[in-house]
């Protein structure tokens, strides 16, 4: 079965809506959540934002913060097998404070609205940003 290189695995990401979130506690317990992020060459952000949480203290930031290594996936399902892919990054994540506070977390927050216009539209995310440094990128293709 064909394999993706990194250039295709990283294409795939910039044109998918959302991603799963891998992350690990510092005990080495997975955790995932679905994410919505932004790509700027091989780098991943992602933002709190006002889609409702169960708890203000939330897992992933927790988990990033005692274990930096994280994974995301994007994938396409269909019934025709032949179409089926998936794409994956695997880097090192950080959590930077939220945009009113940083910069640099700023310009992922503006990187994200451009990419989600109406959903962010006089809503911007007001939360903690994770920047995530993408290591390696890969993938794999039906055909």
């Amino acid at each position: 079965m064909p394999g993706m290189t990194e250039d295709q695995a990283r294409e795939r990401f910039s044109q998918a809506r959302v991603a799963v979130l891998a992350t690990a506690d510092a005990s080495g317990h997975p955790h995932l959540v679905p994410v919505v992020f932004a790509l700027t060459g091989d780098t991943l952000a992602f933002a709190v934002d006002h889609k409702p949480k169960r708890s203000s203290r939330l897992k992933r930031l927790e988990n990033i913060r005692a274990n930096r290594s994280v994974s995301l996936l994007v994938d396409a399902y269909d019934e025709d097998w032949e179409r089926l892919w998936w794409a994956r990054a695997d880097g090192t994540g950080r959590v930077l404070p939220s945009a009113h506070e940083s910069e640099e977390a700023a310009g992922y927050v503006s990187l994200l609205v451009e990419k989600y216009g109406e959903q962010y539209e006089g809503r911007p995310p007001q939360g903690a940003v994770v920047e995530i440094t993408v290591g390696r990128w890969s993938g794999w293709r039906a055909v």
